[in-house]
C-alpha cells in the first residue's frame, strides 16, 4: 500500500470530523505495518529449506555415485544444509512468506489481539458515553478490524461491521486505502447517528480525529 498524502490524511480527518458532528460516537482510525512479528515462520521456512536442500543433495550423491561426491567431504553437505537453513530463515521475514506459512486462522486471531490491545492503548474505553469505535489496517495480514465499545455493541445487531470489513479490505487491495478509510467513517457515523445520536449541545470531541499510523 502506498503511503498516505497529506491530502489524503486530511480527507480522513475530514471523514472522522463530519461523522462525529451527528453522533456521540468517537472513531478513531489506525493503521499498522502487521499485528505481529510471526517470529516462528522464519524457524519454519528455514527447516523447509534445510530439509529440501539435504533432500537434493542427498538424491544427487545417489543418482550419480562416485561422480557425484567422490572429491568432496561430507562437510560441505552439512554448510549447505546450514546455509539452506539461513536463507530459509531470512525468507520467513518477508511479507509474503509470512501469509504463506501462517493460517488465516493465526493472523485473524492476532489482528483482534493487536486491535484489542490498540483499543485501550489509545483510550476508546475511555468515552464517556462508552460509544468509541476502531477501524484497523493491518497491512501485513491484508486484514480489518473494527471493535465498538459496549454501549454500541449493545445497540448494533450482530454482523454489523462485516459488510464494512469486506469493502474496506477490497478498497486498500485495489489501492483506495484513503477513499476506503472514509467509505468506513462514513458508514460508521450513519450507524451511530442511528442508534447513538448526538445530543443537542453537547457532544465534546474526546478523542483525536487523525489517521494513527504506527511504524
Amino acid at each position: 500500500m502506498k503511503k498516505f498524502s497529506d491530502d489524503d490524511l486530511r480527507k480522513i480527518h475530514d471523514a472522522v470530523q463530519a461523522a462525529e458532528r451527528r453522533t456521540q460516537g468517537e472513531i478513531v482510525p489506525m493503521v499498522v505495518p502487521s499485528s505481529a512479528r510471526y517470529r516462528e515462520v522464519g524457524h519454519v521456512a528455514g527447516l523447509a529449506a534445510a530439509l529440501i536442500a539435504l533432500t537434493v543433495l542427498l538424491t544427487l550423491e545417489h543418482g550419480w555415485g562416485q561422480y557425484a561426491w567422490q572429491e568432496h567431504h561430507p562437510g560441505w553437505i552439512v554448510l549447505s544444509v546450514v546455509l539452506a537453513y539461513a536463507l530459509g530463515y531470512w525468507a520467513g521475514t518477508l511479507p509474503a512468506c509470512i501469509r504463506f506459512f501462517t493460517t488465516n486462522e493465526r493472523m485473524a486471531f492476532k489482528v483482534r489481539r493487536r486491535a484489542e490491545l490498540a483499543f485501550y492503548e489509545h483510550g476508546l474505553h475511555k468515552t464517556r458515553e462508552g460509544t468509541g469505535i476502531l477501524i484497523m489496517a493491518s497491512l501485513l495480514e491484508r486484514r480489518v478490524q473494527v471493535l465498538a465499545d459496549k454501549a454500541i455493541n449493545e445497540r448494533v445487531p450482530p454482523g454489523t461491521w462485516d459488510n464494512l470489513v469486506r469493502e474496506m479490505v477490497q478498497g486498500i487491495k485495489d489501492g483506495r486505502a484513503a477513499e476506503a478509510f472514509c467509505q468506513a467513517i462514513a458508514c460508521c457515523g450513519d450507524l451511530l447517528a442511528q442508534h447513538c445520536p448526538a445530543g443537542p449541545g453537547d457532544n465534546p470531541d474526546e478523542l483525536p480525529d487523525d489517521l494513527i499510523q504506527e511504524k
